[in-house]
């Protein structure tokens, strides 16, 4: 999978709606330096946000949602679980490239 620039909310939504079903890895900074890291499927997404259904221990899942903006602006993080490559470039990271 390549990794995409993106700046725009709809840009996110467009290519998460046909990642459904496929395996990611989502890091997600929760503020005071708590950064989370799980494996899991993107299941559903929305106008303002998607789930992913992440792999729990012992076996169990649970469901997190996430907001494209946060993947806009870094604050969630989406990578190939294969290869370790993110699946989008944060907008911040667009600027310092540029």
């Amino acid at each position: 999978m390549e990794e995409l620039e993106v700046n725009h909310v709809d840009e996110i939504h467009e290519k998460l709606s046909d990642m459904i079903g496929q395996r990611v890895k989502v890091k997600a900074n929760m503020g005071r330096t708590r950064v989370v890291e799980r494996m899991g499927c993107i299941k559903t997404v929305h106008p303002s946000v998607f789930i992913v259904e992440v792999d729990e221990r012992r076996g169990r899942k649970s469901r997190q949602s996430y907001q494209y903006v946060d993947v806009l602006t870094g604050t969630v993080e989406l990578f190939d679980p294969e290869s370790g490559e993110h699946l989008f470039t944060p907008l911040g990271n667009q600027l310092e490239e540029h």
